[in-house]
């Protein structure tokens, strides 16, 4: 039966692709006589009857996209009730076989050169007529066409092509609609402001580099107040503490307003980093631990995350994804570099200023300068033209748009109200008692975005929990383990962090365009975790002395790995997590995200604890637990591996 309806769907996708390279061979007569006699009125036409075709293309590539979700979802109910990993049967059998019509479905054969035919069509249409160089002259020039840019993404997004710039915009979390309809994109051009998400970007940026600045001097810092050097943890942790309520309340903000909680977490971190810096002065812990506090409750990383998803167009959304990324590593390795820059000491009336409170100071001017910038440049966008704007109805000729709209329901989708049912009880809400007419909406809280997990996405956040875990202990305690073993200085310290920090980007173009084109995201994911348990085993004081070299060489693999780890995980992640989870507050950025705040606000906790077992016992204790997660992550990934899509 599956094979028959898997040869429905080639079929229709043949005849179709037919009824459109007729449709383009027609227009190509008329192109052809436009040359003759051209007319500026009618070139409009033709350009705009082009784009009709590229939509209807679309709907086709969306049709192949759906009923490709449809058969994965099929195979994979078939392995849940037999018990048997009936799929590796049948895609072995049927896809390598010389009449295989499933790499027909899965290749879409022939779609590509639909897609070239409009695209060098538009390209000659546009205002350059008269010339003689097509696209093929010039590959590097892009065509200002929206319906291209949508094709083109369509098309990747079906043959699940992994690039540096996509990977690295997997990093950002930002869910799409599990299949989002094919719609003219002006609304979101409207919403799109250049200037904005430079802004956008900034913020995130700065509150990286806020968050890893303090971290070559957080022990010092300490110590001169009249703590232990290890109360470093709970300096750095406390803004991972306040972050685990912002990312909440952040995120239900951002959908009333962008330009007012950036406005008001600006104020906050600028709030914090004065107190912050003025610790030293009024000689308080207290007042220390509430200026970081202060800096979690400005985290605005939810804001920043939902205005790329919500407000910049699909066809540079990627770029954006990856530009808030790289934001975020440049932020990293930019804080502890500062620190290190930052060895002066002077006062100006009764302030002090030296290389511990240097980071506050530095970062409140930066926030200042950024709120004036933010209050002049940033353009909030409109909500009116999102709730009143329609989509547009396609411009098809009759006949032949109508029979692809109904061939749309044809295989695979006799009854789709009750096959989404199913997936969803399958894929999303396992036990729950949810109606079938919720099967779509928004989470509503923590919880109920808590039962949309599968147990492989579960798996993933517990992956995630662990590389964040792990991450962190290497970097916070830094300080104290060098200045104990090594005796390295503040500046030391920073150029190993700020080292650190470089490699995230050139590992994802690594990884990106290499590492995930040769091997499966699944065998990368676990290859991952083993190599950041070899780093974590490397990295215990078992041999006297410990050396420099062991130290930076199994923090650089620990770090290494984790990165890699983190990119694929999320990468797998972006593909599993429920479609439901791709809007609203609880969605799946703050999913990730709490997880993440959780294992930091963890690993700080557990760094000030040991510390009372004294210096000597700091590194082995606080290596323990990672050791233990990371076993942990191994083993149910393992035992989930087959099901990580």
């Amino acid at each position: 039966m599956l094979d028959n309806q898997i040869e429905k769907i080639v079929l229709f996708l043949l005849e179709q692709q037919g009824l459109l390279a007729s449709r383009i061979a027609k227009l190509g007569e008329q192109q052809e006589a436009l040359q003759e006699h051209p007319d500026i009125s009618q070139i409009s036409e033709l350009r705009e009857a082009y784009r009709t075709v590229g939509r209807d293309l679309l709907k086709l590539l969306y049709f192949v996209e759906i009923n490709a979700i449809g058969l994965r979802k099929i195979l994979k109910k078939f392995d849940k009730r037999f018990g048997y990993r009936f799929t590796d049967y049948y895609i072995k059998t049927r896809a390598n076989h010389p009449y295989s019509q499933l790499q027909q479905v899965f290749k879409h054969v022939g779609i590509g050169a639909v897609v070239g035919a409009i695209s060098r069509n538009l390209g000659e249409l546009q205002d350059r007529q008269g010339s003689y160089i097509s696209i093929y002259d010039q590959p590097p020039l892009p065509l200002q066409d929206s319906v291209i840019d949508l094709m083109k993404a369509a098309v990747d997004r079906l043959t699940h092509s992994t690039n540096f710039l996509n990977f690295l915009a997997q990093h950002a979390l930002i869910l799409q609609e599990e299949l989002p309809f094919p719609v003219d994109e002006h609304v979101e051009d409207q919403r799109y402001h250049f200037m904005s998400l430079m802004l956008n970007l900034a913020s995130t940026f700065l509150y990286m580099v806020n968050t890893y600045i303090i971290v070559p001097t957080a022990d010092d810092y300490a110590l001169s107040l009249g703590a232990a050097a290890t109360v470093c943890g709970i300096v750095i942790g406390a803004m991972a503490v306040a972050q685990i309520f912002s990312s909440v309340y952040f995120s239900a903000w951002s959908n009333k307003s962008y330009f007012r909680p950036l406005i008001f977490s600006t104020i906050v971190l600028f709030v914090g980093n004065v107190m912050y810096a003025l610790a030293y002065d009024l000689d308080s812990i207290v007042v220390l631990l509430v200026g970081r506090l202060f800096c979690g409750l400005g985290s605005a990383r939810a804001v920043n995350r939902r205005y790329i998803s919500d407000c910049v167009p699909l066809k540079i959304r990627m770029q954006a994804s990856a530009g808030f990324v790289s934001a975020s590593a440049l932020g990293m390795a930019c804080g502890p570099a500062l620190a290190g820059l930052l060895q002066y000491n002077f006062k100006i009336y009764k302030l002090t200023f030296n290389e511990e409170t240097l980071p506050g100071w530095v970062m409140a001017v930066a926030w200042l300068i950024y709120l004036i910038w933010l209050w002049i440049l940033f353009k909030e966008p409109s909500r009116e033209v999102e709730a009143n704007e329609t989509p547009q109805e396609s411009n098809a000729e009759p006949v032949e748009g109508d029979a692809l709209e109904n061939g749309i329901k044809k295989p695979l989708l006799i009854s789709s109200e009750r096959m989404e049912q199913d997936a969803d009880g399958d894929n999303e809400c396992e036990g729950s008692d949810e109606a079938p007419e919720e099967s779509h909406q928004a989470a509503t809280s923590l919880q109920s975005a808590y039962r949309l997990l599968t147990p492989s996405v579960k798996v993933q956040l517990l992956i995630y929990f662990m590389l964040k875990y792990a991450m962190e202990i290497l970097l916070s305690e830094s300080s104290v383990i060098t200045t104990y073993y090594f005796g390295w200085s503040t500046s030391s310290v920073a150029i190993f962090l700020a080292c650190l920090g470089l490699t995230v980007l050139p590992v994802n173009i690594v990884v990106g365009n290499y590492i995930c084109n040769m091997f499966e995201d699944r065998q990368i994911l676990l290859a991952s975790e083993i190599v950041v348990c070899i780093g974590i085993l490397l990295s215990f004081h078992v041999f006297i002395p410990y050396s420099i070299p062991q130290y930076v060489i199994s923090g650089l693999i620990m770090f290494v790995s984790a990165e890699v780890l983190e990119g694929v995980n999320l990468s797998l992640l972006s593909r599993v997590m429920s479609s439901r989870l791709s809007r609203g507050t609880y969605n799946g950025g703050l999913l990730s995200t709490e997880a993440g705040t959780i294992a930091r606000v963890v690993a700080d906790s557990t760094i000030t604890l040991a510390g009372y077992l004294g210096d000597s016992k700091l590194l082995n204790v606080t290596l323990l637990p990672s050791l233990i997660i990371c076993i942990s992550s191994i083993i149910a990934t393992l035992c989930t591996y087959n099901s990580l899509y």
